[in-house]
């Protein structure tokens, strides 16, 4: 099952884009609530290794499920 970037809680920080090794997480467009940058994950690419979660600083940034409800996703 695909991971979920929780658009409202991302800081931009961007450690998992280049630690994802099918590039399946990309920036999103404008600022989230907090006023930051903020990334998600493309479900359909997502492999569910789980690399984003251990290289992310950001408690509770990414959820190990597929979450839509949670991740913003640009259409």
């Amino acid at each position: 099952m695909p991971h979920t970037i929780v658009t409202e809680v991302c800081e931009g920080v961007a450690d998992c884009v280049d630690a994802c090794p099918v590039a399946c997480i990309h920036p999103g467009p404008g600022k989230n609530v907090k006023g930051t940058d903020w990334f998600w994950i493309d479900f359909a690419t997502c492999i569910d290794c789980g690399i984003c979660l251990q290289v992310c600083p950001v408690e509770g940034a990414i959820v190990p499920e597929e979450r839509p409800d949670l991740q913003k996703t640009p259409s």
